[in-house]
């Protein structure tokens, strides 16, 4: 059996460079905070807000630009702030909620952006093989801790050589497993 690391995916959002100009000015560039374990990915000094019916979250903005903006959040950050907020894969922005969002320097109204990010797992090639397990494929895993084990289901995997093996929870899942930091394919 395998261990792999579980990581919290806190409330966020990735903008295009067309909506970082509006937001922060023309030509602009995020700057670097942190890395994150994604190769290439990382957390950024800026931040905006996201405003939704019943209030605003204040948000951190993870780079390198996208080709669209997406806005990720729980279900719980979803419901305080009036926000739909459906849970789908990175990337598919179908029926995504909408939101606006203010920067410094502008702010923008977002129709297909917001979501809950699906629990997945990111892996390399070579990390799919030694787990037995596809692209696309949706597995169960096993998140141990000392005081309440979890086990979640419908988790979808997701495979590149530009990938580092881990597996992405919101904060409302994170809260439940007790935040542990290891989990396994059951």
């Amino acid at each position: 059996m395998k261990k792999f690391i579980v990581e919290t995916s806190a409330r966020h959002c990735h903008l295009s460079q067309k909506d970082l100009d509006i937001l922060f000015g023309k030509g602009y560039v995020l700057t670097k905070k942190k890395d994150l374990s994604q190769p290439g990915q990382f957390a950024c000094e800026e931040k905006v807000k996201v405003v939704g019916e019943k209030g605003e979250l204040n948000m951190s903005i993870l780079g390198p630009v996208r080709d669209n903006t997406q806005v990720e959040i729980s279900l719980t950050d979803a419901r305080s702030v009036g926000l739909l907020a459906p849970i789908k894969e990175s990337g598919d922005l179908k029926e995504a909620g909408k939101c606006k969002i203010i920067g410094p320097n502008g702010e923008i109204e977002c129709e297909h952006a917001v979501i809950a990010a699906k629990r997945h797992i990111h892996a390399t090639p070579e990390d799919a093989k030694e787990l037995n397990v596809k692209n696309g494929d949706i597995v169960k895993v096993c998140v141990d801790s000392t005081d309440r084990k979890v086990v979640f289901d419908d988790v979808v995997v997701r495979v590149s050589d530009k990938y580092s093996l881990a597996m992405h929870i919101d904060t409302d899942e994170a809260n439940a497993a007790f935040g542990s930091k290891e989990g396994y394919i059951v």
